[in-house]
């Protein structure tokens, strides 16, 4: 099935390469499914994931007296794994909460927030030195440089903290209906 790589040594090495790059990074997006509780993309990504890992050490295990192979095996798992960070940044999967921390503008920001699509949930809290103002609100991940500009356009020095979030239910969210204005989550 592989005569190719007999008459075409140097191939297999950068076969290895990549095809290692595919299988790590495709490990890195299943390991990511499987922790938002994507049950259906899990297995299908996995299954091709290990597919790929199969045919990449089979060949390693046919040419197991070449340092070339295995650096090339090792080389591509680093890649891999920097890749698939590339790529699930790029997809950006899932939700996250921001509560941000404010002296006096909790209701400011909680108003620009809903201006822009964003539901908001504005609490007072007791600081360690003064009253203080907590906003919450929970975004796709792919509205995170949106909100972290509203949020800087009130305070380049707020203190906010974002969490990652694996389900959501009820709520607004950056849905917006037919007339524009946020509506409920499902």
């Amino acid at each position: 099935m592989f005569e190719i790589f007999e008459t075409h040594s140097w191939l297999l090495p950068v076969i290895i390469f990549f095809g290692r790059i595919c299988d790590v990074t495709l490990g890195t997006l299943r390991i990511i499914f499987v922790s938002k509780g994507e049950r259906y993309k899990a297995p299908v990504v996995g299954f091709f994931e290990v597919f790929i890992w199969v045919v990449i050490i089979s060949q390693i295990f046919s040419h197991a007296n070449s340092l070339l192979h295995y650096v090339s095996y090792a080389a591509g798992y680093a890649t891999g794994n920097y890749v698939g960070i590339l790529v699930e940044n790029r997809i950006a999967l899932g939700y996250i909460l921001f509560r941000v921390y404010a002296k006096n503008y909790g209701h400011d920001l909680t108003k620009e927030l809903h201006r822009n699509g964003f539901g908001s949930t504005f609490i007072r809290g007791e600081g360690s030195v003064s009253q203080v103002d907590i906003v919450e609100t929970v975004v796709s991940r792919k509205s995170y440089r949106q909100v972290v500009g509203i949020i800087e356009k009130f305070d380049s020095k707020a203190f906010y903290l974002v969490e990652d979030i694996r389900s959501k239910q009820k709520g607004i969210f950056a849905m917006t209906s037919a007339g524009g204005f946020p509506r409920p989550g499902k």
